[in-house]
């Protein structure tokens, strides 16, 4: 879908990196190792994305260090577009909203860290009809075109998913700010 819209597959790349996780930090070696590119096409593109404001850059030593740029005015709606692009809203549309008592719901793995992965890694915090959301992946996952894996934990299990997966919040019951 995006595809069509962006033909630059680094320029790609970098919005999912940069606009699924808004608190993703990295630096151009980095991306060159992570995306597997030259730095020439990734400083291309970080460049012209800091340019249009929609990236932000600061100094860590020798390295310059780029972040997405919250108060850029596109920001929600680039971030919404990656999250579509993905499927998140499919997930959390046809999925956490039916499934009995959900407190939350984070993504994990490659998609916490700004990663783009063909499965999505996903955790519930509360109680969960299993065999209702068995259903659904099903259904999600031929409507996006990825693996859905997930683990449910209850509400006190909670604090063992901070330490060891590192997620990143896509949904709660309580009213905070989502991603």
């Amino acid at each position: 879908m995006i595809e069509t819209l962006i033909s630059s597959k680094t320029r790609i790349k970098l919005l999912l990196k940069f606009f699924l996780n808004s608190s993703t930090k990295s630096y151009l070696r980095g991306l060159e190792s992570e995306f597997g590119e030259s730095s020439n096409s990734i400083r291309l593109e970080l460049n012209r994305l800091e340019k249009a404001g929609m990236l932000s850059s600061s100094s860590e030593g020798n390295k310059k260090i780029f972040q997405a740029n919250k108060k850029h005015p596109l920001f929600y709606e680039v971030h919404n577009i990656v999250l579509k692009h993905i499927g998140f809203d499919k997930i959390i549309e046809n999925v956490v909203e039916r499934l009995g008592d959900v407190d939350k719901v984070f993504v994990s793995g490659a998609f916490a860290k700004g990663l783009d992965s063909t499965i999505i890694d996903l955790v519930f915090i509360g109680q969960v009809n299993k065999i209702y959301l068995i259903e659904l992946i099903d259904k999600v996952e031929k409507l996006i075109s990825r693996k859905v894996r997930y683990v449910i934990f209850d509400k006190e299990e909670e604090h063992l998913i901070e330490s060891k997966m590192h997620p990143l919040l896509l949904w709660s019951n309580e009213k905070v700010e989502k991603i």
